[in-house]
């Protein structure tokens, strides 16, 4: 849990609070919104994420959707 908050303080620049309330909504429903991004970016975020995750061990799963 800790990691995803880092990830959202750090890659999406989140403040604490909404970084934890994040986590606790993917945590307790399986997903949860970062943000909403230009298509160039949400793509670099889900690498970033992803890549992140993968190097620390983590099974963290981070998608974009159209909207």
């Amino acid at each position: 849990m800790d990691f995803v908050v880092d990830v959202l303080e750090h890659l999406f620049h989140k403040d604490h609070e909404a970084a934890q309330r994040i986590m606790m909504t993917v945590h307790q429903r399986g997903l949860g919104e970062c943000g909403v991004f230009t298509y160039e970016v949400a793509e670099t975020k889900v690498m970033l994420v992803i890549d992140l995750a993968r190097k620390n061990g983590y099974p963290l799963k981070c998608v974009m959707e159209k909207t």
